[in-house]
């Protein structure tokens, strides 16, 4: 019988969110990957001005409860949903009750710098910190008293180790492909592969962070000093 688990992995931008939907997508057993689905309709209420922001719109669903409906839907096999936390605009998680509810996490410091790379204009909102402990506290009262948590350091360090390890907590069995993938786009990647992914689709398995230090403006800094809490609040109870 198949398993037909719906992982839902609750991410902010530049978290490795999108090599771990690599490894993911090299699961035999995973027939379903949603790549950020709640994208479109987080551009359509904000009216951010993201890049390929227009082109974003048109490839997806844009309705909230539509998009809802489609995350709760169940196939022949494993579904994968990368989620970007700051994407669920309104304080409705109830949806979230019949789904398996995982979040990543990484050093804000290390996602400041790589976020403003891409798009200098970011503010604190735009790297998911809070909605993600807002998620994370839901789930925890009302779903699951331990979700699991991956630091994507660890992951990075030890893949095998922690990826082993969380396929147990969530009951799917361990597949030595997670650990590599072939380089390039992916059917399942957004639109907006192109501007957001271009280091992950020249990446072929995970490689240890660099020790290069980080050097940050005060704005980089104001936003890190907000999210840090947060991060050392969910590292304490990291894979």
């Amino acid at each position: 019988m198949l398993n037909n688990t719906v992982i839902a992995m609750w991410s902010g931008p530049r978290n490795l969110s999108t090599a771990l939907m690599r490894s993911f997508g090299n699961r035999s057993d995973v027939t379903s990957i949603l790549d950020e689905p709640f994208y479109a309709s987080y551009l359509v209420s904000t009216n951010k001005d993201h890049p390929m922001k227009e082109e974003v719109i048109h490839s997806q669903l844009n309705n909230i409860d539509d998009v809802k409906k489609q995350c709760q839907s169940r196939n022949n096999g494993i579904t994968y949903q990368k989620h970007m936390t700051h994407h669920i605009i309104d304080n409705d998680f109830s949806w979230m009750d019949s789904i398996t509810n995982c979040f990543l996490i990484r050093n804000p410091e290390m996602v400041v710098h790589s976020f403003m790379k891409s798009w200098s204009v970011g503010e604190f909102e735009d790297i998911g910190f809070q909605k993600q402990f807002d998620i994370y506290n839901y789930v925890k009262k009302n779903i699951n008293d331990n979700p699991p948590i991956i630091d994507a350091s660890r992951l990075r360090s030890n893949p095998e180790q922690v990826l082993s390890k969380f396929c147990k907590i969530i009951d799917i069995e361990w597949d030595n492909n997670m650990l590599e993938w072939s380089a390039g786009l992916k059917d399942y990647d957004g639109i907006w592969a192109k501007h957001w992914y271009p280091s992950v689709m020249n990446s072929t398995s995970f490689k240890p962070d660099t020790n290069n230090s980080i050097k940050l403006s005060d704005n980089e800094k104001r936003i890190v000093d907000l999210a840090m809490p947060i991060y050392e609040e969910l590292y304490k109870r990291a894979i």
